[in-house]
C-alpha cells in the first residue's frame, strides 16, 4: 500500500472530530499546562507559510506534554477588531462584521488542515459583542480605580474620594497628573459637579486629557507611532500631522516600576526583557525651574544630569509646548509657525532617530539659570517631544552630543564643566569622571557629591527636587473609527459617566458610512440615534477603543470562554493560573506585551487574578522570509516566490531559483501589472523562452507579492511533510527564507518511516510481536533521549534530523518489533500527527494516540555498551583490534589478548616487558 497522505490526512480529522479529542477538561485532577501562540488578525489574505511556523511549534509542544500526562489548554481566537476591515469597507460599503466571520471561516480552514490541537469550543473573536462586553466592563474598573502609590496598588476611586472628603488631597501619594493641583477638604466641598469630575480625572487610570496625538485625516483617526512612517500612515500612505485632541488614557505609568521589577521573574530572553526595559527608560535625576526673563511663568525641565547645570548655554522646548506662544517675540512669528508645520509632520519616533538632519527655531526668550543667573537663549527643535518629561531640557552642549551639533549649527557656547572633558572643539564628552569647574559651588567636587548637593540646594531653594522618571507615556485609548470597542461612556451635562454591566455590551450602531465624519469625529458620530437615544440631552462617547485593547486580557478569557456572568470565574482561574508558554513575534515587545501584563497587575490588584504576571514563559519565533521581485525603480512588485510549481498554465513552464536569481516565463499571467519590457530586470536565456528577475529576501507580504500559501505546499506534499519542514529549515528563534530545496528530504524521509510497517497490497502491516535486535533498542532510545531534550529546549530543527536518523538506521532491519514502532510512533506524534494517527491505528490501537499514548520513556540500559572494541598497540602501533566483554578486569583483558591468536603471531615468540591496559579504551603491549 501506498502512503496517500490526502486519505490519512481526510480520515484523521473525521476521527478526531468524532472523538472530540482536543476538548479541554475542566475541572480536573491532571497537572495543568497552558499553551498560547498570539492570536491572528483574520485577513482577507489568508494565512501564508510564515504564519503557522509558531502555531507548529506551540502545537508539539502541546502534544508532547498531553502525551506526558498534562491537561493541555491549547486554544485560538482572532484580533479581529482593526483597521484593515474598515478600509475594505469604506472601499465597498461592505460591513467589516461579514468580512470579518469570511476571513475567519478561511482561517480556520487553512488551520484545520495543518492539523493543530486547537479546542474550537474555547475560540474568542474580539469583535465579537459577548467578548468586547467584558473589554467593555474592564474600561469600567480601570475608570473606577486610582493608583495609591503608599499601598503600591489600585484602589478604587471611592476611596478617594472619602479621603478628599476628610483631607483634600495634601497627603495623597498617588498616581496623578504632572499638574494636579494642591487643595482642602473645604475647597474639595465647594468644587462644583464639572470640578469634581475633572479633579478625579487626574487620578483614574482610565482618563480623558487634551494630547498631541497623530492625527491621519486620510484614515481618519488617531495612529500609533509604529503606525506612521516618514510622516505617512504605514496602511494607505496618507499623510500624518501632530493635532491636540481631547482623548483618553490608560494610567499605565502608575505601574512602570512594577513593570521594570516584573521581568527579573521572568523565563524571556535578555533581549527581550531589554526592550521593554528601554521602553520603560527609568531615570533617576531632578525636576529643576528656570525663570523666563521679563514673563512670569518658567520653564520646568527634568534632567538626570543636574550635575552639568552650570554648562547650560541654551534652552530646548518642543514646538508644541504651551509656553511657544507666550514667550515668542513676535519678530520670529512666520518662522516659528512655519517650523511647527514642518514638525507636525513627522512622527516622535522620526524626531529621534534623524541625528543628522540638525534643525531648530530661536523663539526671541531667554530662561535665566537658577544657580548663577544666567541668561541662556529658549529654541523649539524637533529633537524635544513634548510628551516626554517636561517637553524641555536644559542644553548642555560639552556633555549631550545633540545638544552640542544643535550649539555648533546656531554658533551657541560650549561650556566645559569637568577637568576631565578634553576634545569638545570636534564633540560632546558625556563623562561623569574628574573634578568639576566652571561649576560656582561644585567646583572641586566629583560627580555624587555634586549631584547631592545641587539637589539639596534646588529643594533649600524651592526652585526643584530630586524624582525618578520614566520614559514611557500614558497609552492612548482612542481611535476615531468605525470598527472597534464603543467606550461605555456617556456624557450628561458635558461630564463623563459608566454605564451600567446590566446595559453591557453596548454594540456597535448601523452607519450609512464607514468614513470617518470629519474634524477628528469617528463615523459613530453620524449614528445621531444611537448617540442620543439615553435621553435628557445624554450622549455616548463616539470614539472606538484601539486594537490592544482585546488583545490584552483575550488569555483569560481562554479559560472560560462561555462565562456570561464573569470574564472569568475565580476557580478556572486558579486551576489555570496564567500562561505556562507563550510563542510569538518580537514585534509585540513594547505594544501587546506590556499593555497585558499593565492589565494583568490591575487585575492581580483587584483580586480577579492570583498572579501578578500573565506569561511565565515566552519564545518568540523568528519570521519566513519571502523572495520579492525587483523592479528597476528598485519597488517590490511581481510574483510570489519560492515554489517549483507551474506558473503558466499556457505552457506549463516551471520557476526555478538559483542562488539570488527566478527563473520564469516571459509571457507569465501574473506579469499584468508589470511592464516586462520597461520595469523588469530581464534577460532571456539561450532558448529564447525564460527572462532573469533581480530577487530580495524580507517579509512576507501581499503587498510585496512575494506570499507562499500553505495550502499549495499541502496539496503537494502533505500537511505532516509540511509541519516537519518548516521545523526543518533552522533554529525556531531565527529568521530563514523560504526554500522549497528540502521539502522534498523531509517527504522522502516520511516515505522510509511508512515502509518500515511493511504495508501488503491490502494495506495490512507486517511487524514482529517478539522482541527485536538489541541494536534496535538502542537506536529508538538514542532517539528518545535526544528528541525529548531537544522538544524541551525548544530545538525543534534536530529533533527532526534525529527521526531521519533514526528511521534511516533502523531501516536495515528486516522485520520491525512491534514495540519499537510504537515508540516511535508516539515519539514522532507531535511533529506528524495525520501519519501517526494512521500508523497507530494499524498498531491494533482503536483510540486516538492523545487518548491512549504515553511518551516514551528513556531507557539508559540500552545505551550501555556490552562489547568494547580495542584496538591493541605494539610499541605505539596499532596491529590489531579485538572485541570484548565490557565487564571484564585488566587482568581478564591481558590475558585474553596475549592469548589470541592474531597477537601470538605478531609477538612471535618474544615475551611482552610490560602490558598496559587502559579499560574501556586500548591495550599497550611493550616488546
Amino acid at each position: 500500500m501506498d502512503y496517500n497522505f490526502r486519505e490519512i490526512e481526510q480520515k484523521a480529522i473525521e476521527k478526531w472530530k468524532a472523538e472530540n479529542v482536543y476538548k479541554v477538561e475542566y475541572p480536573s485532577t491532571k497537572p495543568k499546562f497552558y499553551v498560547l501562540d498570539m492570536f491572528p488578525y483574520p485577513s482577507g489574505a489568508g494565512l501564508h507559510v510564515g504564519h503557522p511556523l509558531g502555531y507548529i511549534a506551540s502545537d508539539i509542544f502541546s502534544r508532547y506534554k498531553k502525551l506526558k500526562g498534562f491537561n493541555v489548554l491549547h486554544p485560538m481566537g482572532f484580533d479581529s477588531f482593526g483597521l484593515p476591515a474598515e478600509q475594505y469597507a469604506i472601499q465597498t460599503g461592505q460591513h467589516p462584521a461579514k468580512t470579518t466571520v469570511d476571513n475567519i471561516k478561511r482561517y480556520k480552514e487553512q488551520l484545520s488542515k495543518i492539523g493543530f490541537s486547537f479546542d474550537w469550543e474555547r475560540e474568542v473573536s474580539t469583535a465579537d459583542a459577548s467578548y468586547y462586553k467584558w473589554t467593555q466592563w474592564i474600561f469600567c474598573q480601570l475608570f473606577e480605580h486610582w493608583y495609591d502609590k503608599t499601598a503600591d496598588k489600585a484602589k478604587e476611586i471611592k476611596e478617594l474620594i472619602a479621603i478628599f472628603e476628610q483631607e483634600g488631597n495634601l497627603n495623597v501619594a498617588a498616581a496623578c497628573g504632572d499638574n494636579t493641583n494642591k487643595f482642602t477638604a473645604p475647597e474639595w466641598t465647594s468644587f462644583s459637579e464639572m470640578e469634581k469630575s475633572d479633579m478625579l480625572m487626574q487620578y483614574r487610570l482610565a482618563y480623558q486629557a487634551d494630547s498631541w496625538v497623530n492625527w491621519c485625516e486620510g484614515l481618519g483617526t488617531v495612529l500609533a507611532n509604529d503606525e506612521v512612517k516618514d510622516g505617512f500612515s504605514e496602511r494607505g500612505g496618507f499623510p500624518v500631522e501632530k493635532k491636540k485632541m481631547s482623548q483618553w488614557f490608560l494610567r499605565i505609568t502608575a505601574y512602570a516600576q512594577r513593570l521594570l521589577i516584573g521581568l527579573e521573574t521572568l523565563d524571556w530572553s535578555d533581549s527581550m526583557k531589554e526592550m521593554q526595559r528601554n521602553w520603560i527608560g527609568k531615570s533617576i535625576g531632578a525636576m529643576v525651574k528656570f525663570e523666563i526673563k521679563n514673563h512670569s511663568g518658567f520653564v520646568e525641565v527634568f534632567t538626570t544630569r543636574i550635575d552639568t547645570i552650570f554648562g547650560v548655554s541654551f534652552m530646548v522646548i518642543a514646538p508644541e509646548h504651551e509656553l511657544v506662544d507666550l514667550i515668542s517675540t513676535s519678530e520670529y512669528k512666520e518662522e516659528i509657525k512655519a517650523y511647527q508645520k514642518y514638525c507636525n509632520t513627522r512622527t516622535d519616533t522620526d524626531r529621534q532617530s534623524d541625528v543628522k538632519n540638525v534643525t531648530g527655531q530661536f523663539l526671541g526668550a531667554y530662561a535665566i539659570n537658577p544657580f548663577n543667573g544666567v541668561e541662556v537663549p529658549i529654541f523649539i527643535a524637533d529633537y524635544v517631544l513634548i510628551g516626554y518629561g517636561t517637553g524641555a531640557v536644559m542644553a548642555v552642549p560639552s556633555g549631550d552630543q545633540r545638544d552640542f551639533l544643535f550649539a555648533k549649527k546656531f554658533n551657541l557656547p560650549i561650556i566645559p564643566i569637568l577637568d576631565t572633558q578634553i576634545s569638545i572643539e570636534t564633540e560632546a564628552n558625556p563623562t561623569k569622571e574628574g573634578k568639576y569647574i566652571n561649576s560656582d559651588f561644585i567646583d572641586g567636587l566629583e560627580f555624587k557629591a555634586a549631584t547631592n548637593k545641587l539637589i539639596e540646594a534646588l529643594e533649600i531653594k524651592k526652585i526643584g527636587y530630586g524624582k525618578v522618571n520614566f520614559r514611557m507615556r500614558d497609552a492612548g485609548f482612542s481611535r476615531q473609527r468605525y470598527w472597534g470597542e464603543p467606550f461605555p461612556i456617556f456624557y450628561e451635562n458635558g461630564i463623563p459617566k459608566l454605564l451600567e454591566l446590566k446595559d453591557l455590551p453596548l454594540e456597535l450602531p448601523e452607519v450609512i458610512s464607514y468614513k470617518p465624519a470629519g474634524s477628528g469625529e469617528s463615523p459613530l458620530s453620524t449614528a445621531t440615534k444611537w448617540v442620543n437615544e439615553l435621553g435628557d440631552g445624554k450622549t455616548r462617547e463616539t470614539d472606538t477603543m484601539p486594537a490592544f485593547a482585546g488583545s490584552s486580557w483575550y488569555f483569560l478569557r481562554y479559560m472560560d470562554a462561555q462565562n456570561d456572568n464573569e470574564f472569568v470565574s475565580v476557580a478556572a482561574q486558579q486551576y489555570w493560573q496564567d500562561v505556562d508558554l507563550y510563542i510569538g513575534g518580537t514585534e509585540h515587545a513594547v505594544g501587546h506585551l506590556l499593555y497585558s501584563r499593565f492589565w494583568h497587575k490591575f487585575f492581580y490588584d483587584k483580586g480577579l487574578v492570583s498572579t501578578e504576571e500573565p506569561f511565565k514563559k515566552l519564545v518568540n519565533q523568528g519570521m519566513i522570509q519571502g523572495r520579492s521581485l525587483l523592479t528597476k525603480e528598485n519597488q517590490i512588485k511581481g510574483i510570489s516566490g519560492g515554489l517549483n510549481v507551474p506558473i503558466n498554465l499556457a505552457d506549463n513552464k516551471d520557476r526555478l531559483f538559483k542562488d539570488k536569481l527566478v527563473y520564469l516565463s516571459k509571457n507569465d499571467n501574473r506579469f499584468e501589472n508589470i511592464d516586462v519590457e520597461k520595469d523588469v530586470n530581464w534577460e532571456e536565456n539561450e532558448n529564447g523562452q525564460f527572462i532573469l528577475l533581480q530577487n530580495e529576501v524580507e517579509k512576507m507580504s501581499k503587498s510585496k507579492y512575494n506570499v507562499v500559501n500553505p495550502d499549495d505546499i499541502i496539496n503537494e506534499f502533505g500537511a505532516d511533510c509540511f509541519r516537519m519542514f518548516e521545523m526543518f529549515l533552522g533554529p525556531i528563534e531565527q529568521h530563514k527564507p523560504w526554500d522549497t530545496q528540502g521539502i522534498g528530504g523531509v517527504s522522502r524521509f516520511i516515505g522510509k518511516l511508512w515502509r518500515l510497517f511493511n504495508f501488503d497490497e491490502n494495506g495490512n502491516a507486517h511487524f514482529s510481536t517478539t522482541k527485536g535486535d538489541d541494536e534496535a533498542y538502542k537506536i529508538l532510545h538514542k532517539t528518545i533521549k535526544k528528541v525529548t531534550e531537544d522538544i524541551e529546549r525548544f530545538s525543534f530543527n534536530t529533533a527532526v534530523s534525529a527521526f531521519m536518523i533514526c528511521v534511516n538506521d533502523l531501516s536495515k532491519f528486516k522485520l520491525q518489533d512491534k514495540n519499537i514502532l510504537s515508540d516511535l510512533v508516539l515519539l514522532m506524534a507531535p511533529f506528524a500527527p495525520f501519519t501517526t494517527e494512521f500508523l497507530w491505528e494499524k498498531l491494533g490501537n482503536d483510540v486516538c494516540i492523545l487518548k491512549q499514548g504515553n511518551w516514551p520513556i528513556f531507557n539508559e540500559s540500552f545505551l550501555v555498551e556490552n562489547l568494547i572494541n580495542y584496538p591493541i598497540s605494539f610499541n605505539g602501533k596499532v596491529r590489531a583490534k579485538l572485541d570484548l566483554d565490557a565487564a571484564l578486569s585488566e587482568n581478564e583483558i591481558e590475558k585474553i589478548v596475549l592469548e589470541n591468536e592474531n597477537v601470538i603471531k605478531i609477538l612471535d615468540g618474544k615475551a611482552p616487558k610490560k602490558v598496559i591496559v587502559v579499560k574501556g579504551r586500548i591495550v599497550n603491549v611493550v616488546i
